[in-house]
C-alpha cells in the first residue's frame, strides 16, 4: 500500500472542495480553501484521528483502510469514477462494482442534487433499490437503512421476504407496491443482461415468494418514475406524499425525493421531520451506505 501517495491524493481532493458544496458554512476564520480534516472525517463517518493518520500517510500505526472506508471517502470527497478507482489502487484494494451495491460509487451529478435538497426527504438508490446515501430528513421519515450485504441490501428483496419491511405502508397499499417493485425490477434485469447479482436475486425471490413469482411471470415492465405513497411514521402517523425519481443516464442509480402540496397536512408533517430524531426502524425501503452471498438470508423507496 502506497500510504504517502494515498495521503497526498486525499489531501489534494480535500483542498479542492468548497464547504458550500457539501452544505457546510464557509465561516470567517477558515484558513484552508477546502475542507478541514475533521469535516471530511465527519462526512465519511470516520474518527478525525483516523482520517488524520490516513492523510498523513504514515506507516507508523499501520493504517489500512477497508473497502467500505474507501467508498465512504470517495462519496465524502465527491470523487469521479476514475478518481475513486485510483483511490482503491493506491490502497491496494479490489475495485468494487461502480453501478450497484451498497459500496457503489454515487454518481456525482446525483450527489450534487441531493446536497441541494435540504428541505425534503431524499436519497440516492440503485436500480435494485439499495440505498447509497440519504439526507437527514429521509432518515427521519423512513428510518435508518439496515446495514445488510447481499440480497438483503435491496428493499425489494426484503419486501418479499421479510414481513416487517411492509409495516412502513398501510396493508391496503401492499399489492400496489408489490406490482410496482416487480415491474421496475423487470426493467432493471433487462438492462443488466446476464448480471449475476440480479439473476441470483430473482431466482431466490421466485423460490421464496409465491407473490413475487406470480407477478414476475406476468412479464409486466415499467420503470418507476413517480408514485403516490402513504408512509406510516411512528410519531407523525400516516403521511401522504408524492415520490419522484430522477434516473442517471445509465439507469442504474436514481435520486428519489418526497414532496407534498403546500399548505397540506402532509406538508406540515414534513416540516416536523427536522425536529424529530432518526427512527431506527430497520424496515425502510432503503438501500443506504455494500452483494449477493447467502441467497437464503432474509431481508428502499
Amino acid at each position: 500500500m502506497n500510504l504517502p501517495q494515498l495521503g497526498a491524493f486525499l489531501r489534494t481532493r480535500r483542498d479542492r472542495i468548497r464547504p458550500a458544496e457539501v452544505g457546510l458554512p464557509h465561516g470567517p476564520r477558515r484558513r484552508v480553501p477546502g475542507l478541514r480534516r475533521e469535516e471530511v472525517a465527519q462526512l465519511a463517518g470516520l474518527s478525525a484521528d483516523y482520517y488524520t493518520e490516513l492523510e498523513r500517510g504514515s506507516a507508523k500505526h499501520r493504517v489500512q483502510p477497508s473497502a467500505q472506508t474507501l467508498a465512504a471517502l470517495a462519496r465524502a470527497l465527491r470523487l469521479t469514477g476514475d478518481e475513486r478507482d485510483h483511490l482503491f489502487h493506491l490502497a491496494e484494494r479490489p475495485i468494487p462494482p461502480s453501478a450497484h451495491g451498497s459500496s457503489a460509487h454515487v454518481q456525482p451529478a446525483l450527489l450534487g442534487l441531493l446536497d441541494r435538497l435540504s428541505n425534503t426527504p431524499a436519497r440516492v438508490i440503485t436500480d435494485l433499490h439499495e440505498t447509497l446515501v440519504e439526507n437527514d430528513l429521509a432518515l427521519n421519515l423512513l428510518g435508518r437503512s439496515p446495514a445488510h450485504r447481499g440480497p438483503t441490501a435491496s428493499f425489494v428483496y426484503r419486501w418479499f421476504t421479510d414481513p416487517r419491511t411492509r409495516e412502513i405502508h398501510p396493508p391496503e397499499d401492499h399489492p400496489h407496491h408489490s406490482r410496482v417493485f416487480v415491474t421496475d425490477l423487470q426493467a432493471a434485469a433487462a438492462r443488466r443482461g446476464r448480471d449475476t447479482e440480479v439473476t441470483k436475486m430473482i431466482a431466490v425471490l421466485r423460490r421464496r415468494s409465491q407473490e413475487f413469482a406470480a407477478l414476475w411471470d406476468t412479464h409486466d415492465v415499467a420503470v418507476r418514475r413517480m408514485d403516490h405513497k402513504k408512509i406510516i411514521h411512528p410519531t407523525l402517523g400516516v403521511i401522504e406524499l408524492d415520490c419522484y425519481n430522477l434516473l442517471s443516464e445509465d439507469g442504474r442509480q436514481r435520486l428519489l425525493w418526497f414532496t407534498a402540496p403546500p399548505g397540506s397536512r402532509a406538508a406540515e408533517q414534513l416540516a416536523l421531520l427536522s425536529v424529530i430524531g432518526t427512527q431506527d426502524l430497520d424496515i425502510t425501503e432503503a438501500t443506504t451506505p455494500e452483494r449477493l452471498p447467502a441467497p437464503e438470508s432474509s431481508a428502499q423507496h
